[in-house]
Protein backbone atom coordinates (compact mmCIF):
# COMPACT_ATOMS: atom_id res chain seq x y z
CA UNK A 1 0.00 0.00 0.00
CA UNK A 2 1.42 3.22 -1.03
CA UNK A 3 1.79 5.91 1.21
CA UNK A 4 -0.08 9.35 0.62
CA UNK A 5 2.08 12.27 -0.47
CA UNK A 6 1.83 15.72 0.87
CA UNK A 7 1.07 18.00 -1.02
CA UNK A 8 3.76 20.72 -0.85
CA UNK A 9 7.60 19.75 -0.49
CA UNK A 10 9.12 20.73 2.55
CA UNK A 11 12.43 21.50 3.64
CA UNK A 12 15.36 18.29 2.47
CA UNK A 13 12.29 16.84 0.17
CA UNK A 14 12.80 20.26 -1.92
CA UNK A 15 15.42 18.85 -4.76
CA UNK A 16 15.82 21.97 -7.03
CA UNK A 17 18.98 23.79 -7.01
CA UNK A 18 17.76 26.92 -6.23
CA UNK A 19 13.87 28.54 -5.06
CA UNK A 20 12.27 31.73 -5.49
CA UNK A 21 11.68 32.92 -1.55
CA UNK A 22 8.78 35.15 -0.56
CA UNK A 23 7.18 35.81 2.25
CA UNK A 24 7.73 37.57 5.56
CA UNK A 25 11.19 38.70 7.40
CA UNK A 26 13.14 37.47 4.31
CA UNK A 27 14.93 38.85 1.28
CA UNK A 28 12.66 37.86 -1.42
CA UNK A 29 14.35 36.54 -4.48
CA UNK A 30 16.09 33.77 -6.34
CA UNK A 31 18.28 31.89 -3.74
CA UNK A 32 20.26 28.44 -3.36
CA UNK A 33 18.10 25.43 -2.21
CA UNK A 34 20.43 24.70 0.98
CA UNK A 35 20.53 28.31 1.53
CA UNK A 36 17.09 28.71 1.66
CA UNK A 37 16.89 25.70 4.17
CA UNK A 38 19.53 26.65 6.30
CA UNK A 39 17.70 30.67 6.99
CA UNK A 40 14.45 28.26 7.86
CA UNK A 41 16.34 26.49 10.08
CA UNK A 42 18.18 29.36 12.06
CA UNK A 43 14.36 30.82 12.13
CA UNK A 44 13.13 27.65 13.59
CA UNK A 45 10.39 27.36 10.45
CA UNK A 46 10.30 24.65 7.69
CA UNK A 47 11.26 25.75 3.73
CA UNK A 48 7.17 25.40 2.19
CA UNK A 49 7.30 24.81 -1.65
CA UNK A 50 4.22 26.47 -1.69
CA UNK A 51 3.73 26.92 -5.96
CA UNK A 52 6.18 23.80 -8.08
CA UNK A 53 8.70 25.30 -10.86
CA UNK A 54 6.85 26.55 -13.86
CA UNK A 55 8.52 26.95 -17.70
CA UNK A 56 11.94 26.68 -16.30
CA UNK A 57 11.42 28.83 -13.11
CA UNK A 58 12.57 27.77 -9.93
CA UNK A 59 9.78 26.95 -7.73
CA UNK A 60 8.59 29.21 -4.86
CA UNK A 61 8.63 28.58 -1.58
CA UNK A 62 7.53 30.19 1.81
CA UNK A 63 8.95 29.85 5.29
CA UNK A 64 6.80 29.48 7.15
CA UNK A 65 5.41 26.85 10.43
CA UNK A 66 4.46 23.72 8.34
CA UNK A 67 1.71 22.93 10.88
CA UNK A 68 -0.02 26.37 11.13
CA UNK A 69 -0.07 26.20 6.86
CA UNK A 70 -1.56 23.20 7.08
CA UNK A 71 -4.29 24.06 9.60
CA UNK A 72 -4.46 27.76 7.80
CA UNK A 73 -4.97 25.37 4.50
CA UNK A 74 -7.28 23.90 5.67
CA UNK A 75 -9.72 26.36 7.24
CA UNK A 76 -9.74 28.45 4.24
CA UNK A 77 -10.65 25.63 1.96
CA UNK A 78 -13.40 25.04 4.88
CA UNK A 79 -14.50 28.11 4.37
CA UNK A 80 -14.49 28.16 0.62
CA UNK A 81 -16.53 25.07 0.68
CA UNK A 82 -19.53 26.30 2.91
CA UNK A 83 -19.71 29.75 1.25
CA UNK A 84 -20.13 27.39 -2.02
CA UNK A 85 -22.89 25.28 -0.35
CA UNK A 86 -24.37 28.66 0.97
CA UNK A 87 -24.77 30.06 -3.07
CA UNK A 88 -26.49 26.53 -3.96
CA UNK A 89 -30.07 26.31 -3.72
CA UNK A 90 -32.02 22.84 -2.75
CA UNK A 91 -35.57 21.64 -3.81
CA UNK A 92 -37.12 20.81 -0.86
CA UNK A 93 -40.47 19.01 -1.46
CA UNK A 94 -43.83 19.39 0.65
CA UNK A 95 -46.31 16.38 0.50
CA UNK A 96 -50.18 16.89 1.13
CA UNK A 97 -53.09 15.12 0.36
CA UNK A 98 -56.42 16.57 -1.70
CA UNK A 99 -58.58 16.81 1.90
CA UNK A 100 -55.61 18.37 3.40
CA UNK A 101 -57.03 20.37 6.75
CA UNK A 102 -57.05 24.02 7.62
CA UNK A 103 -54.20 23.75 10.09
CA UNK A 104 -52.04 21.12 8.33
CA UNK A 105 -52.66 23.87 5.03
CA UNK A 106 -50.99 26.58 7.26
CA UNK A 107 -48.46 24.37 8.91
CA UNK A 108 -47.07 23.21 5.25
CA UNK A 109 -47.29 26.60 4.51
CA UNK A 110 -45.24 28.27 7.17
CA UNK A 111 -42.67 25.12 6.21
CA UNK A 112 -42.53 26.50 2.68
CA UNK A 113 -42.22 30.10 3.43
CA UNK A 114 -38.70 29.13 5.72
CA UNK A 115 -37.95 27.05 2.77
CA UNK A 116 -38.29 30.01 0.09
CA UNK A 117 -36.90 33.00 2.01
CA UNK A 118 -33.68 30.55 2.60
CA UNK A 119 -33.36 30.54 -1.58
CA UNK A 120 -34.69 27.14 -1.47
CA UNK A 121 -37.44 25.79 -4.08
CA UNK A 122 -40.59 24.58 -2.94
CA UNK A 123 -41.95 21.10 -4.99
CA UNK A 124 -45.72 21.08 -3.75
CA UNK A 125 -47.54 17.60 -4.28
CA UNK A 126 -50.87 16.24 -3.85
CA UNK A 127 -50.56 12.48 -3.53
CA UNK A 128 -54.39 10.53 -4.33
CA UNK A 129 -54.74 7.53 -2.70
CA UNK A 130 -56.92 5.19 -4.16
CA UNK A 131 -59.97 6.56 -5.57
CA UNK A 132 -58.92 10.15 -4.58
CA UNK A 133 -57.64 10.30 -8.00
CA UNK A 134 -61.22 10.53 -9.12
CA UNK A 135 -61.02 14.39 -7.27
CA UNK A 136 -58.15 15.65 -9.35
CA UNK A 137 -59.52 19.16 -9.52
CA UNK A 138 -59.68 19.02 -5.51
CA UNK A 139 -55.94 18.60 -5.60
CA UNK A 140 -55.52 21.29 -8.75
CA UNK A 141 -57.37 23.61 -6.19
CA UNK A 142 -55.22 23.11 -2.92
CA UNK A 143 -51.96 23.74 -4.91
CA UNK A 144 -53.36 26.65 -6.42
CA UNK A 145 -54.33 28.13 -3.34
CA UNK A 146 -50.69 27.00 -1.81
CA UNK A 147 -49.26 29.30 -4.42
CA UNK A 148 -51.97 32.14 -3.91
CA UNK A 149 -50.35 32.22 -0.39
CA UNK A 150 -46.97 32.38 -1.40
CA UNK A 151 -47.14 34.57 -3.97
CA UNK A 152 -45.55 37.47 -1.73
CA UNK A 153 -42.30 35.37 -1.29
CA UNK A 154 -42.73 32.77 -4.50
CA UNK A 155 -43.34 32.12 -7.93
CA UNK A 156 -44.91 29.18 -9.30
CA UNK A 157 -42.31 27.72 -12.00
CA UNK A 158 -45.43 26.02 -13.83
CA UNK A 159 -49.24 24.75 -13.33
CA UNK A 160 -50.10 21.68 -11.43
CA UNK A 161 -49.32 19.06 -13.49
CA UNK A 162 -51.13 15.04 -12.57
CA UNK A 163 -47.73 13.05 -12.64
CA UNK A 164 -49.27 9.36 -12.21
CA UNK A 165 -50.65 9.58 -8.69
CA UNK A 166 -49.48 12.82 -7.95
CA UNK A 167 -49.84 16.35 -8.76
CA UNK A 168 -46.72 18.52 -8.57
CA UNK A 169 -46.19 21.84 -8.97
CA UNK A 170 -42.76 23.98 -7.98
CA UNK A 171 -42.39 27.41 -6.41
CA UNK A 172 -39.41 29.12 -6.46
CA UNK A 173 -38.27 32.09 -4.34
CA UNK A 174 -38.90 35.55 -5.72
CA UNK A 175 -35.83 37.80 -6.81
CA UNK A 176 -34.64 40.36 -4.15
CA UNK A 177 -34.07 43.85 -5.01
Amino acid sequence: MKQKESENRINYLIKDLTVRLVGDNVTNGVIDTKNAIRIAREMELDLVEISGPQNGNPPICRIVDYQKYLYDKKKKDKDQKKKQKLSQSEVKEIRMTPNIDEHDFNFKLNHARNFLTNNDKVLVSVFFKGREITYKDQGQIVLLNFAKELEDIGIPEYLPKLEGKKMLMMIKPKLKK
